[in-house]
């Protein structure tokens, strides 16, 4: 006589109930934040589609304009990203000799990283632009409108990073160089082998945002006249035709999109260094 053979499915532990109801948590969440986005991008798109509801006109743009000219704003993206990566660049070279010098224990080297910190820190970036472009030319240096919009971005931002690279050096234990002068590296070798690769770690997220801000601050290297980045393109061809609210909302279109795009390499770059402190 057969018998019917029954499976009974084991039941889930509190541990997969635990999990699948923050799995289930994060979606909803994530389903909420899209949705709203949408729904905020809607609200921008109707408020400029010109359309009349309900006795109320909507902000009409003038298209036409919009679509002649993007190819010639779109023109400013290369010297902006130019300009950003130039200038990000030698602020993290300003940024990391200026936290070293703060970390020093030869007064003039301290002194002089901490006033370079203060100066900088104590005056806007517009002036520091128009200082290396009109001030300059008065010593008989002149500078062109790229390398001082560079200069002042470079030294501006190099001084308030220096504040991540310093944290990020002395978040490094002292039993680390200690052992590593135990075995016999030299200073110099610790700062290479030990030091540094963890303080970058440690200012790599901080830097992305900074790396950020410089690309939108970018705009102010404009004001010279004569780096035609996205602003300059805009500010241009708006004032010409007389749709400067047209103009500007490209402009800053470009930049935002711009924005999201660094920002979620920024996110993968953050993943990535976070799953190597596991």
């Amino acid at each position: 006589m057969e018998t019917a053979s029954t499976t009974t499915k084991p039941a889930k532990s509190q541990a997969e109930l635990l999990f699948e109801a923050q799995q289930k948590k994060q979606r909803q969440f994530r389903t909420g934040v899209s949705v709203t986005w949408g729904l905020l991008l809607l609200i921008l798109v109707v408020t400029f589609s010109g359309r009349e509801f309900l006795g109320f006109k909507f902000i009409q743009l003038d298209t036409e304009f919009m679509r002649k000219n993007l190819t010639y704003i779109a023109g400013g993206l290369w010297e902006t990203l130019v300009v950003s990566f130039l200038s990000i660049a030698l602020a993290m070279v300003l940024a990391l000799l200026a936290a070293l010098g703060r970390l020093s224990n030869f007064p003039p080297i301290y002194a002089i990283s901490t006033f370079y910190v203060s100066l900088i820190r104590g005056t806007p970036l517009y002036l520091q632009i128009f200082f290396f472009f009109l001030a300059l030319p008065q010593l008989g240096i002149i500078l062109s409108g790229r390398f001082a919009g560079v200069l002042a971005l470079g030294l501006n931002y190099g001084a308030y990073m220096s504040e991540t690279f310093r944290a990020g050096l002395a978040s490094v234990s002292k039993g680390q160089r200690e052992a590593a002068a135990a075995i016999g590296m030299t200073p110099g070798q610790t700062m290479r082998r030990i030091v540094l690769p963890q303080a970058l770690r440690f200012a790599i997220p901080p830097m992305g945002n900074d790396f950020i801000s410089m690309t939108k601050d970018s705009a102010l290297v404009s004001a010279t006249g004569f780096v035609r980045e996205i602003m300059w393109r805009a500010t241009r061809v708006g004032r010409a035709q007389f749709n400067n609210l047209e103009a500007l909302i490209m402009a800053a279109l470009f930049y935002w999109g711009m924005t999201l795009i660094l920002t979620y390499f920024q996110s993968r770059l953050e993943t990535r260094l976070a799953k190597g402190d596991r």
